[in-house]
């Protein structure tokens, strides 16, 4: 028996939504990832210039957003409009679109490309408020899965978001172990602060990076081992490592090399959510998309993925023998 297949089944987390199939984190993108069956939807968020907690991945606007049409100069010196820097009104003024690359091209060219949508960015409050309407309608309770964006960068610019966003999810009814939530970050410090400061009883996931990536002052080489994950244990009930973290594909085919990362987590009694899965951007040397799921549930057994399209993960899942 393979170690996921021994355990409850693992959980789908939509990854911004459904987002291989409409705009990242805009309310119809949550809408059908909710109708696909998703266990939990993922809230990144950010804060605006009034304070206001809005779902959105990026601290800059320009990648997925018209922004530099709508707002000719009003980015910094480092040419980025930043959401911090503009009120609700003027955020909800935007047209989200798919995101692009540096040089106006599509990420991901299979994508939404339909412009003439108007697609816009969300509060905090009401996707949260979308999610309990839905779940209410639909008599299915899919859970929230809320990131707190860049914490220290935020206090840099005078603001704290973390007290903002706990406030909103009790007001939701988000406040104890039990509820459908999950809290994560990538800043192991702001976890710690979180579980202990801020007296928070959600469940929280240490979210793991590469170094290289500046998410913050964490050092997830160190976090990765079994001392670093020893501590993640003190403070946080999960991580959520990147995929090839956790198993990769020789470039000349054969079968998955998985990492210890996931064994080594549950040792700790940690649960593992990686992320994420896109079957138009496989990793590097996968096969199939099939591949990667029977790798990463069947061979690795992590306990939820993050995934653009939250209906393949699903499908996958339920096709398995239990």
């Amino acid at each position: 028996m393979s170690p996921a297949a021994a355990g409850p089944a693992p959980i789908v987390i939509a990854h911004r939504g459904a987002s291989g199939y409409l705009p990242e984190h805009t309310i119809p993108a949550k809408v059908l990832a909710h109708a696909q069956g998703a266990d939990y939807l993922e809230q990144d968020v950010v804060l605006s210039r009034d304070n206001v907690p809005i779902v959105f991945h990026d601290l800059t606007l320009e990648e997925i957003t018209d922004v530099g049409a709508r707002f000719p100069g009003r980015q910094r010196g480092d040419r980025h409009w930043y959401a911090l820097d503009f009120t609700v009104a003027e955020l909800k003024s935007l047209t989200v679109r798919e995101r692009v690359t540096a040089s106006g091209q599509p990420t991901y060219p299979g994508r939404f490309q339909e412009r003439a949508v108007p697609f816009s960015i969300v509060t905090l409050e009401e996707e949260l408020a979308l999610i309990r309407g839905l779940n209410a309608v639909t008599g299915r309770t899919a859970g929230i899965y809320t990131e707190i964006k860049s914490p220290a960068w935020h206090r840099a610019q005078q603001r704290d978001p973390t007290p903002i966003v706990l406030e909103m999810l009790a007001r939701f009814g988000y406040s104890q172990r039990q509820h459908p939530a999950y809290l994560q970050c990538f800043d192991a410090e702001e976890l710690k602060r979180i579980r202990g400061e801020l007296g928070c009883q959600l469940k929280l996931i240490q979210l793991v990076g590469e170094n290289a990536w500046a998410e913050s002052d964490t050092d997830y080489d160190q976090l990765r081992s079994a001392r670093g994950l020893d501590a993640v244990a003190r403070y946080a009930d999960g991580i959520g490592p990147w995929i090839p973290h956790i198993a990769s594909w020789p470039a000349g085919g054969g079968a998955a090399q998985v990492t210890p990362l996931t064994a080594a987590a549950h040792a700790h009694g940690l649960a593992v959510h990686p992320y994420t899965f896109r079957s138009d951007d496989l990793p590097a040397g996968a096969p199939d998309a099939e591949a990667v799921h029977r790798t990463l549930f069947e061979v690795a057994g992590v306990d939820g993925l993050f995934s653009d399209f939250p209906d393949r993960t699903l499908a996958y899942i339920r096709s398995r023998p239990r």
